[in-house]
């Protein structure tokens, strides 16, 4: 089984120009925990997290170290959130990200995935984003062959 019988087709994506504020309300509007960042030509160039969102109101280490955990005012940190809505997704995203195609075994990917950390996975081909994979993707199209009975050792 491979990658491209498992994935969604369906991918919403945003433009590396695209404002924190459209990216976060995707985010909790349709309980996205990711989104991948592509270019007019539909490349894939970044994935852009609700972690890389939110590490920009965790307090800098170098705060930390001056003046204690005890002393950073937490509530400040996160009232800061309302300075990141005007940056691009570009400025936060992950560049470079990993991905997979959609030929690629399906076990193959999901190891990729688990040995990662990632729950979900861009699917490319040639550089373009044709689709997503998640965790939840894997296990379902296993179930439902098992079901059916249509895996066969080789």
């Amino acid at each position: 089984m491979k990658v491209k019988d498992a994935m969604s087709r369906s991918v919403r994506s945003v433009a590396p120009d695209a404002k924190i504020a459209e990216v976060a309300s995707l985010m909790c509007l349709y309980r996205f925990h990711g989104l991948p960042v592509v270019d007019e030509g539909n490349r894939l160039i970044g994935v852009i997290a609700e972690k890389d969102v939110l590490h920009c109101l965790f307090p800098k280490l170098e705060d930390l170290m001056s003046e204690g955990m005890h002393h950073v005012d937490l509530d400040r940190e996160m009232a800061r959130y309302s300075d990141i809505l005007d940056l691009p997704a570009e400025e936060l995203m992950t560049r470079n990200p990993i991905s997979v195609g959609p030929e690629m075994h399906l076990l193959r990917a999901a190891t990729e995935m688990v040995r990662h950390n990632f729950r979900r996975i861009p699917v490319t081909e040639d550089g373009r984003l044709v689709g997503m994979l998640s965790l939840g993707d894997v296990h379902k199209a296993i179930f439902h062959a098992n079901v059916r009975g249509t895996l066969k050792a080789a």
